[in-house]
């Protein structure tokens, strides 16, 4: 009964920003951890940023300065600020949430983020 449901991804022009969104459902008491993957053409997933139920905040070494993740005190949500995007930044964007620790018990389907001039 667990879904997670993303949007907000788009066609983008280098130097760009988006804001991705994932509004999750299914859970009595919301999410401890909730974050992002992104998986690039030819290459494997990889974890972006993740955000738990105390504000902690994990970043990818290739997103840091650039990207914010957030949520709401609930816990059903979690945002993705995006700024200063690279075609490097273009794939497909995961959301992922756990019920407890770091965990990634849950995926949504995902949303396309293009960067392209």
């Amino acid at each position: 009964q667990v879904q997670l449901v993303e949007s907000g991804g788009g066609l983008v022009q280098p130097g760009g920003s988006l804001r991705l969104s994932c509004v999750g459902s299914g859970s009595m008491f919301g999410f401890n951890n909730m974050g992002w993957f992104r998986q690039a053409p030819g290459k494997d997933r990889e974890e972006v940023a993740r955000i738990n139920s105390l504000g902690t905040t994990s970043y990818a070494d290739s997103v840091k300065g650039r990207f914010t993740v957030s949520r709401d005190n609930a816990g059903y949500t979690v945002y993705l600020d995006m700024t200063e995007l690279t075609p490097e930044d273009t794939g497909a964007y995961f959301c992922s949430a756990g019920l407890r620790g770091w965990g990634t018990d849950y995926w949504g389907r995902g949303t396309q983020v293009t960067v392209s001039a």
